[in-house]
């Protein structure tokens, strides 16, 4: 085993020989209140060590997200597109990571974090070069990790639709007031009522899922019942037909 890329997910002891930056409590301890991450994501780890991959896995899943993980670069493309973030090392036994991270972007636009042990100022420019949205060098802190994966997260969020008015049947929603009206009657909505069924309207043919309505409109503070209460809240105002429920996914506009 590589002595240096394991002491990425050591402890930081005396007895591990690296000053590593990345505490096992520190990954694996559950998040304060005030640190909750944003978003629920599904994370693929690409890398080849298992006791690092697992560790990592373990203190990411105690801050709420899904992860898969894949030891080969073969294995990363055909898995990515599953993936909300793709953490890359780029010392894999099948493929050159700068190689994975090229098939990914030309493809996808999902964002891709190099996480390697490569760490000269060549290699950084390289990695960003093929494609990965950033670049971090082991060993490494698990908070530097999280708040970097939160920004870039936070940067490729698709920004929200220009304001419009959209107007269905007898529901017409008023982006530039945030007004709705159902058979020329107002409707009261809150914020992120009106919120949500803008988007739903925006994209009238699309199923928005689940988690992309959560980020849209929540961004930085939801659970699932946060969703599934304004969905109710919603019908109740203009009826059951506007909102349809594709279980498993997420929801659509409908036609009342």
């Amino acid at each position: 085993m590589n002595q240096r890329s394991y002491a990425v997910l050591e402890p930081h002891t005396a007895a591990a020989g690296v000053n590593s930056g990345f505490s096992l409590a520190e990954g694996l301890r559950a998040p304060q209140s005030t640190q909750v991450q944003s978003a629920l994501w599904r994370i693929l780890i690409v890398e080849s060590d298992a006791v690092e991959a697992e560790t990592l896995a373990r203190g990411l899943r105690r801050h709420g997200h899904e992860v898969d993980i894949v030891a080969t670069g073969s294995e990363a493309l055909r898995s990515y597109a599953d993936a909300d973030l793709v953490l890359l090392d780029l010392e894999l036994p099948d493929l050159d990571g700068l190689e994975v991270c090229r098939g990914i972007r030309s493809a996808h636009e999902i964002p891709v974090i190099a996480v390697t042990a490569r760490g000269s100022e060549l290699d950084r420019v390289l990695g960003l070069q093929a494609g990965a949205d950033d670049y971090l060098a082991k060993p490494y802190g698990f908070r530097e990790l999280m708040a970097r994966m939160e920004a870039v997260m936070r940067r490729s969020r698709p920004a929200r639709p220009v304001a419009a008015t959209i107007t269905c049947g007898p529901l017409r929603i008023d982006a530039g007031t945030r007004q709705v009206t159902l058979n020329g009657e107002p409707v009261e909505t809150t914020r992120k009522e009106f919120d949500m069924l803008y988007l739903l309207a925006s994209h009238p043919e699309t199923v928005i899922p689940r988690k992309m309505l959560m980020q849209q409109v929540w961004g930085d503070s939801w659970s699932r019942r946060t969703v599934d209460t304004h969905v109710s809240t919603l019908r109740n105002k203009i009826g059951a037909g506007w909102i349809i429920t594709i279980r498993g996914v997420g929801f659509r506009f409908g036609q009342g």
